[in-house]
């Protein structure tokens, strides 16, 4: 990739982003910042970065949470950059979707050479979708935003998550273990209620009839798809 690709550098302390911001830009590429975990997500859905490099301290959400909803509807390479330096820590980030990982205090010329690597990793092609549309149904997986008929609706996290879980595989049966798994946790793989009961407030929230369904269909005893439009 040509070092005209755009970086967006998510991190909370400004002498950073400053530094970064310099170094980078001296290479010819374009530079986005934000402080916070939401500014930095917005500015990813909205501007499409080639590459994200991403602090895991920020002030109002855990980087390892801005992977998780980043990977919700994004493979941008991400890269990393933090105090926390243990080999979990390391570990966890990696394993959450982060492509590389680099630990403060560091040397810019490796960093750059990290940056450069990823960059001619980064997937070439159509970038995925951050809104979802299923006739008159929008899922905004960046924004954590869902539209019915024009109209926001308003939904829980849980209902949400699910929601989106559905979304990301249209029209394919994902089963009740996995929404447990992903959703609840692997200790409640088991716990079939609370999944049929977030179901059914979805199905209120959406005005979708089970006997007649218009989005989320019951594979009875297997799981739940989002009928694709």
């Amino acid at each position: 990739m040509s070092q005209t690709a755009t970086i967006l550098v998510i991190d909370d302390e400004p002498q950073i982003r400053k530094f970064l911001r310099i170094s980078l830009a001296s290479q010819g590429y374009k530079v986005l910042e934000a402080g916070t975990g939401t500014e930095g997500l917005a500015q990813a859905a909205l501007n499409q970065p080639d590459l994200l490099v991403l602090d895991l301290g920020l002030p109002d959400m855990d980087g390892q949470q801005v992977l998780r909803e980043l990977r919700q509807w994004s493979s941008m390479p991400v890269l990393v950059l933090s105090v926390r330096a243990s080999e979990g820590q390391k570990v966890d980030a990696l394993d959450g979707g982060a492509n590389d990982y680099v630990t403060k205090p560091f040397g810019i010329q490796e960093f750059l050479a990290r940056v450069r690597a990823l960059l001619r990793q980064a997937p070439t092609g159509e970038a995925p979708q951050a809104a979802l549309t299923f006739g008159p149904l929008t899922i905004d997986l960046a924004y954590r935003r869902v539209v019915l008929d024009g109209a926001q609706v308003a939904l829980t996290r849980k209902e949400y998550a699910v929601l989106a879980q559905l979304a990301r595989h249209p029209g394919r049966v994902i089963t009740q273990q996995q929404l447990l798994k992903d959703i609840w946790g692997p200790t409640h793989t088991e716990d079939s209620h609370y999944l049929r009961i977030v179901v059914g407030h979805l199905r209120q929230k959406l005005a979708d009839d089970p006997t007649n369904p218009r989005f989320i269909l019951t594979e009875a005893g297997v799981g739940y798809r989002l009928l694709a439009p």
